[in-house]
């Protein structure tokens, strides 16, 4: 990880370092982390002790709250290793926190697994990727130009 320190703070010099604020709402929340150099996503830490049944759904609180500046977004998405080892993944994928929103960060995690899946306070639940959002300006037209693909829609490339 010293790499991505030394990528931030060579960021932080020349200015185009964006920054996030979290807040922990409780002391005992993880932060979010990077595990692994090059990771877009950073992990996020259950706040409770939870049972999900199988085909059951719970809304999981992270404990941090986030502030970003306007044009930027996080995006709350599954994380792999428990969507095979055990069908957990997240509804609403990706959740989206807005720039606007101060609350805390919950997950909403279903378990499309056979078993019962049990949350434990501290351990890894989804992750959070940060992405740029566009505003652009919409202009009202009579018509949109053509292309080979045009309207055909879902399954327009063949399902095999």
């Amino acid at each position: 990880m010293t790499e991505l320190k030394a990528f931030i703070r060579q960021a932080r010099q020349r200015g185009d370092l964006v920054i996030v604020r979290i807040k922990k709402i409780d002391e005992s929340a993880r932060m979010p982390e990077y595990s692994h150099k090059g990771d877009s996503g950073m992990d996020l830490f259950a706040n409770e002790n939870a049972v999900i049944k199988p085909g059951e759904r719970k809304l999981v609180g992270t404990g941090i709250k986030i502030a970003m500046p306007l044009g930027l977004e996080a995006q709350v998405r599954p994380k792999s290793g428990l969507a095979i080892k055990s069908g957990i993944t997240v509804l609403n994928t990706p959740g989206t926190i807005d720039s606007g929103y101060r609350g805390e960060i919950k997950v909403i995690i279903v378990n499309l697994g056979d078993k019962d899946f049990v949350v434990e306070k501290g351990k890894k639940i989804a992750q959070m990727v940060f992405v740029r959002v566009e505003y652009p300006e919409l202009e009202v037209v009579e018509e949109l130009d053509e292309t080979k693909r045009n309207e055909n829609g879902f399954g327009s490339t063949g399902l095999e």
